[in-house]
């Protein structure tokens, strides 16, 4: 008999994949709450609810408070209620956020304690004269699940969590514990409360909560894969306490290596989706962005490796950590009635249970129907809703740093970095920069900070020993007086909470990634950096995995495609060649 589970609904992120996981783990029906006349329609038929949060923690607790849902929540929450809360769901669970400073908002305050931002000097990083990004965005072991006081035994599993899996993690503001809120933490333990701690670098933090039939992950379950699956269903059937399988998680060998933020080496499956000549659209791929092939018969066709949703579902059966779709036809005409990339999404997020994330044209634009301004928050609204974690800007990312350094580095607030950064939180920006390398003579012959070349072999043409990475949008078509550089730390300031670093001379030319560009951008942002262009084989993605300055992930696309390599292919290679901590549980049933 199918079962209804009912989800509040602020309009904050992706709360597709989420539906999609529920009706995934058993025979529901879902249905939304929007405000308080619904809650109270609904409220004597709800078994189960969960309340998951995306984004800002201000914005959030005010759609709360707009739409006069504090009070009826917690309600339910003090009547013992079953309640599942994800993400800024769980955060709500606390008193306040240093991301708000503005206490207008509070949290529902059952746990007297202030989130704190991690600290980017994270000591462990500082030893070697590093830093931690913020956003932390990956997969990552919840180490200790305290239960009535008392840690859990490894072969239990506590709402389907145990310490073994991996779980997604995507947040810059956590419940940290520290000597200032020990104290707090004891006394909600002593009231009934149970906590679940992870770490990240060395700053330990709250995973989990639980309390009565209220039940928070800081994690998100729907996009954690298998293990994610686990912990939703163990929810929606009261299953408190199972045992664990130990055929369910990869064993790690002590030989194995963690990295030095605890995160596991994530591995991203990229598709360039464009439309061919004949209207569909189709995974392509080629050399310094040209995507046609031609023919015996003197065609120019784009090249077509297969349909995105089949191809990008193989990749989450292969293991794939998170899915990229840039849309290379760059919406010719417009987003907003680009229906086939928008069904794209909703198709894929069916079945794949990790990170979506899409770019290609989002910016403020016109609606062609209608004459009106459509702001680039509304225009990322519908990828989210469509099933996208995260949306990635491109040449829109180029302009407005361009705008923000002719001004003076002035914050306008009107971006669309800074506004879908505002509306859905930093991590949910990923800005994708597309540069080439410039030689120059002298660092005196540009404004943008050059990279000293040392190898000879690699001197520019007339013998230039230094160079900077100029960038370039419309898919690598029009050509910046802008660093790559200069472009991240721009977008950073903005808001950005993650870099897709490519490289327009390695790209197709599967000799490995731009290692010098990646050094360069790691070592002076702080947000996540992805590295790609270049990945011909599982080798590639040690070397930069090695790198001393603290690579975040990495992409791989054609080797991918021409199926050379499985994505559990690199995975293994990473863990058996490289001992590197990797996230293993495609061969895991639900």
């Amino acid at each position: 008999m199918t079962k209804t589970v009912y989800v509040i609904d602020v309009k904050s992120g992706n709360l597709q994949s989420l539906i999609n996981a529920i009706k995934k783990v058993g025979d529901f029906e879902v249905k939304l709450i929007g405000n308080a006349e619904e809650f109270k329609q609904a409220e004597s038929q709800i078994e189960k609810l969960i309340f998951p949060g995306v984004g800002n923690f201000a914005h959030f607790v005010k759609q709360l408070h707009d739409r006069d849902l504090v009070e009826p929540i917690k309600a339910y929450i003090d009547a013992g209620k079953s309640l599942m809360g994800v993400c800024v769901g769980l955060q709500t669970l606390f008193d306040s956020s240093e991301e708000s400073e503005d206490l207008t908002y509070r949290g529902l305050g059952y746990i007297d304690m202030k989130l704190k931002k991690f600290n980017t000097e994270d000591k462990k990083f500082a030893e070697k004269s590093l830093r931690k990004s913020v956003p932390a965005i990956g997969w990552n072991n919840v180490d200790v699940i305290n239960v009535d006081g008392k840690e859990l035994p490894q072969d239990k599993a506590y709402y389907g969590i145990n310490n073994k899996n991996k779980y997604y993690f995507v947040h810059s503001y956590a419940a940290i514990v520290d000597e200032e809120t020990e104290e707090v933490l004891d006394k909600a333990t002593q009231n009934g409360w149970n906590f679940c701690y992870a770490t990240y670098g060395s700053e330990k933090f709250i995973a989990a909560v639980s309390y009565k039939n209220c039940f928070a992950t800081q994690f998100h379950p729907e996009k954690s894969g298998i293990a994610g699956l686990k912990v939703i269903k163990s929810f929606l059937e009261d299953t408190k306490y199972s045992e664990v399988n130990h055929k369910d998680f990869q064993v790690v060998d002590t030989k194995i290596q963690k990295s030095l933020d605890g995160l596991t080496r994530r591995i991203i499956a990229c598709l360039d989706v464009r439309a061919n000549d004949q209207g569909d659209l189709v995974v392509t791929k080629g050399d310094q962005y040209n995507v046609r092939q031609s023919g015996d018969d003197g065609s120019n066709n784009v090249r077509n490796l297969g349909k995105p949703v089949e191809l990008a579902t193989r990749y989450f059966y292969q293991g794939a950590d998170e899915v990229t779709f840039l849309n290379i036809t760059s919406f010719r005409d417009s987003p907003l009635e680009d229906l086939p990339m928008l069904e794209v999404l909703r198709l894929a997020a069916k079945n794949i249970f990790v990170p979506l994330t899409v770019g290609g044209g989002i910016k403020d634009m016109t609606d062609p129907k209608t004459g009106k301004l459509v702001p680039a928050v509304e225009v990322a609204d519908l990828y989210f809703r469509s099933g996208a974690d995260k949306v990635s800007i491109g040449s829109d990312a180029v302009t407005i740093a361009e705008n923000y350094y002719a001004n003076g580095k002035t914050k306008t607030g009107t971006t669309s970095v800074e506004t879908i950064s505002a509306t859905f939180g930093a991590q949910a920006v990923v800005i994708s920069v597309d540069p080439k390398r410039k030689y120059v003579a002298s660092p005196q012959d540009t404004t943008m900070e050059t990279i000293k070349i040392t190898d000879a072999s690699k001197f520019g043409p007339n013998g230039e020993q230094y160079c900077y990475y100029q960038v370039t949008s419309q898919g690598g078509r029009k050509v910046h007086e802008l660093g790559a550089l200069e472009l991240c730390l721009a977008c950073e300031a903005l808001g950005a909470g993650e870099v897709l670093l490519n490289s327009i001379d390695h790209d197709g030319s599967n000799k490995g990634y731009n290692l010098e560009l990646l050094r360069q951008i790691k070592t002076r942002v702080s947000i996540p950096v992805i590295a790609s262009s270049g990945a011909g084989k599982p080798e590639h993605f040690e070397e930069v995995f090695k790198m001393d300055c603290g690579i975040d992930a990495a992409l791989g696309a054609g080797l991918f495609h021409r199926e050379e390599y499985k994505v559990n292919d690199v995975k293994r290679f990473l863990l058996n060649d490289a001992n590197m901590d990797v996230r293993l549980d495609d061969e895991v049933e639900l």
